[in-house]
């Protein structure tokens, strides 16, 4: 199939075709389950996310206290590593639930623990609100989706310099600055309402006095240590958190209303899964983003009837992927398209025009 050239831009073409096309907060489809079944699975418990969240602080904490005692021997590079995945990593699951508001019971809770995260991750706590509701509004709708991480074709570089942070973190930080200043870039404007926009302000500015005074404290002390526990992990810690997130959507089909088709399942192993709360379950979360991530597994088990089989594996994962983006790098608009179990209710191909054509071709 020829490529098609996307506009992935907030205010471009493809933007206005999604329109016209009735895919802008459109219907999605939803696997069945009983009102009584949703009404426990979207219980939260304070109990859960204060548990995890004291072992993620903690961790953190007894890691940084590793490193700065072994600082500035080589032997401090190992706690820094772990220190680094915590902080560059684990942060952009909990900035993820506790943004959706699911993870404690009590929304205060949330709120600190999204604001913490915000920070580590360098994400304006209010910027990616907003941004992260368009996600899931439009879920890889070319020209709504704000947050489309593997374009089509994909930047290989891009993505490759993703697993050190550079790029994120360098956008981060133009975009920190630029708010601090008082500017909200035009694109921002489309999904932030306007009497956010002070709060993206404020958040930026006190971002830059603490990057500020951590810079100043390493100049004091002489030693890159502050800045190697404050800052340089979102770089040399963020391979894990860009490592699962690939996974998410990865190859699959954009512009489908059918979070099967453009979302995926993986199993991966339970350190992983400690580090990314549960958001291996990509399919279940798109679907019912108010279950919080304790209850995903659950949900897994009453809906998987109605979903594509799960990857298998972190591995499986890219083996399948990485066919399909270098096919795309040679110019086919091509797409990994889910097999829908025998159980499944069946996926309409009339909501995605290219699904048509390959189903259509199929047949």
């Amino acid at each position: 199939m020829a490529r098609q050239i996307r506009d992935y831009g907030m205010l471009g073409r493809d933007a206005e075709i999604a329109v016209k096309a009735g895919l802008k907060s459109a219907e999605w489809y939803h696997s069945e389950l009983s009102r009584k079944e949703m009404k426990e699975l979207m219980k939260r418990s304070d109990e859960a996310a204060i548990r995890d969240t004291f072992v993620w602080l903690g961790l953190m904490l007894a890691f940084a206290g590793f490193a700065i005692w072994l600082w500035p021997s080589w032997w401090a590079v190992a706690p820094l590593v772990a220190y680094g995945v915590l902080y560059g990593s684990a942060t952009d699951s909990r900035w993820h639930e506790c943004g959706h508001g699911t993870a404690f019971k009590t929304q205060w809770m949330n709120d600190v623990v999204y604001h913490i995260a915000s920070f580590m991750i360098m994400r304006n706590p209010t910027r990616w609100r907003w941004s992260h509701t368009r996600h899931h509004t439009d879920t890889l709708i070319v020209g709504l989706d704000p947050e489309i991480a593997v374009m089509r074709p994909p930047a290989l570089v891009r993505v490759l310099l993703g697993f050190v942070g550079v790029l994120d973190a360098w956008v981060a930080m133009k975009h920190m600055v630029m708010n601090a200043f008082g500017h909200i870039a035009a694109e921002e404007k489309t999904f932030i309402p306007e009497m956010e926009w002070c709060k993206v302000v404020l958040t930026a500015r006190i971002w830059v006095a603490i990057y500020v005074a951590t810079v100043a404290l390493a100049f004091y002390l002489g030693s890159w240590l502050p800045l190697m526990l404050v800052g340089l992990p979102r770089l040399y810690g963020a391979w894990h958190h860009v490592l699962t997130g690939l996974m998410q959507h990865g190859g699959l089909a954009d512009n489908v209303l059918d979070h099967r088709m453009n979302s995926r399942t993986v199993y991966i192993n339970p350190i992983s899964r400690l580090i990314y709360w549960n958001m291996n379950y990509h399919v279940e979360h798109h679907m019912f983003p108010m279950v919080p991530y304790y209850a995903l597994p659950r949900l897994h088990a009453l809906i998987k009837h109605d979903l594509p089989a799960p990857t298998p594996s972190i591995w499986s994962c890219y083996k399948e992927m990485i066919p399909a983006w270098i096919r795309q790098l040679r110019g086919e608009d091509y797409f990994l398209l889910r097999e829908l179990p025998a159980t499944a209710k069946h996926y309409r191909p009339d909501l995605h025009g290219q699904m048509q054509a390959v189903v259509q071709a199929a047949e």
